[in-house]
């Protein structure tokens, strides 16, 4: 199935690193985001992408037109560094399609500048391409498949807990409770599509404000309910807890690595 990353955007709320690189290659251990995002799909066997660029679309472009498996592979090297070795299991063969989508274009319209690169898929998989999961990627896949609608998301707890309020016309506080005590899911940015996702989109539309409405009011837009691990990358707050998972070893969103081995090492 193939895999449409969303890899145009400013990235203004980390802007320390988004200044210089797009967000999506801002690196926790030694590889970008991005690369991790990857890993996540095609250890499930997903494996051909669709980038959609636009800020600073030539640093994703370098990165993978110069791309060496052996940044993130045990190898032996000899003959003086004219031949590479990979050691144990080789790497997964991408096929990285990238296409500048323009820097001031929204999400959807991003999906719609990619649309001639799915248009034979049944379904394809999408993402923002700046938080990682442990989703259990094929039982949403089964569930969407089973369901017949055309959109899906994974629905996640807000990461950060934060408290509410509630409170009279005056002003006066009737409760306060900590968000994990409620109710509350959010979009966490991991999406199936089936190829008509694109009847719903109209010109200049962003992907999760009109075109989803539309899909609710048709009862087409299911949301995939994930208890377990989710992160996304906004601040630097969230790249150093991600690094430093990375330097422990926890790598949730993987699970074909050994727990001692930090990724990109």
């Amino acid at each position: 199935m193939k895999v449409v990353l969303f890899c145009g955007g400013l990235g203004t709320r980390i802007r320390e690193y988004s200044d210089a690189i797009p967000k999506p290659m801002v690196p926790i251990g030694h590889q970008p985001i991005l690369w991790h995002l990857m890993q996540y799909y095609s250890q499930y066997g997903h494996r051909d992408f669709i980038l959609c660029l636009g800020y600073k679309a030539n640093v994703v472009k370098d990165y993978f037109l110069n791309y060496k498996q052996t940044t993130s592979s045990d190898c032996t090297v000899s003959n003086f560094g004219s031949r590479i070795e990979i050691l144990g299991r080789q790497p997964p063969d991408w096929r990285v399609s990238m296409v500048d989508t323009g820097i001031w274009r929204n999400i959807g319209q991003r999906l719609v500048a990619v649309r001639h690169l799915v248009q034979d898929e049944e379904m394809f998989l999408a993402n923002y391409s700046d938080g990682l999961t442990d989703a259990s990627l094929p039982d949403m896949i089964d569930r969407f498949k089973k369901s017949g609608k055309v959109g899906c998301f994974v629905a996640i707890h807000p990461p950060l807990t934060f408290h509410l309020a509630e409170f009279d016309g005056q002003g006066a506080v009737r409760r306060l409770r900590a968000s994990h005590e409620a109710d509350i899911w959010i979009n966490g940015g991991y999406f199936i599509f089936r190829k008509e996702i694109f009847d719903y989109i109209q010109e200049g539309e962003e992907l999760v404000v009109e075109p989803f409405e539309r899909l609710i009011e048709c009862g087409q837009l299911m949301a995939y309910k994930h208890e377990g691990f989710w992160r996304a990358m906004d601040t630097l707050r969230d790249r150093q807890v991600l690094e430093e998972m990375i330097e422990r070893g926890e790598m949730p969103w993987r699970f074909d690595v050994e727990t001692r081995v930090a990724v990109g090492s």
